[in-house]
């Protein structure tokens, strides 16, 4: 069976946040470790992350270091694609700022692949959002059209014929922590 490997973009300074966001905490595991735990357990292998602000040991990951962290999501991507293992058929990115989803979508995002999807997008209340699944053949172009702070969504607007919308609405919440008061709202959730 054709391994599906996991990308986890950690790499920002968290601007907003006031300190890396790879290096928060939520729940008492660091968003970076939080993260690929996700891809591991949703059954990527193997599972790399991209830093840069922040480069610190991510236990269980391939570490990618992206020199250009600082131009955005773009570069991330572009790093993290470039990393990925020939023998990876595919790929499913995800962002550390998500605590909240679970590894049941990233499973979906993979059974979708099996099943011939070559591009697969998570999908909460109709809405396309992460993880994203990704097939190699669409890595060069993937990276060709991240720019900036945007990673896939110039590839899946030009494409929308592949993408394939995985319905995950019960795997999982794809609420991003940009702020301190985003984290404090999680916890309130939660408690």
């Amino acid at each position: 069976m054709t391994p599906v490997a996991g990308l986890l973009l950690a790499a920002g300074g968290g601007s907003r946040f006031g300190a890396p966001k790879a290096l928060v905490e939520y729940a008492g595991e660091r968003l970076a470790d939080r993260g690929v735990r996700l891809l591991r357990d949703g059954g990527c292998d193997p599972v790399l992350v991209v830093l840069g602000a922040a480069p610190t040991g991510v236990p269980g990951a391939v570490e990618v270091h992206n020199p250009h962290w600082a131009t955005g999501m773009g570069s991330s991507l572009r790093a993290g694609l470039a990393a990925v293992p020939g023998e990876a058929g595919a790929v499913v990115v995800a962002l550390a700022d998500q605590p909240l989803i679970r590894p049941e979508a990233v499973r979906r995002l993979v059974a979708a692949f099996r099943a011939g999807a070559t591009v697969a997008v998570a999908a909460y209340g109709g809405a396309p959002r992460n993880p994203v699944l990704i097939a190699r053949e669409h890595f060069a172009e993937v990276g060709a059209l991240a720019e900036g702070d945007v990673g896939a969504r110039p590839f899946l607007r030009a494409h929308p014929e592949l993408v394939t919308p995985v319905p995950c609405d019960d795997a999982g919440d794809p609420a991003d922590v940009d702020t301190p008061g985003d984290l404090d709202a999680l916890g309130a959730r939660d408690g």
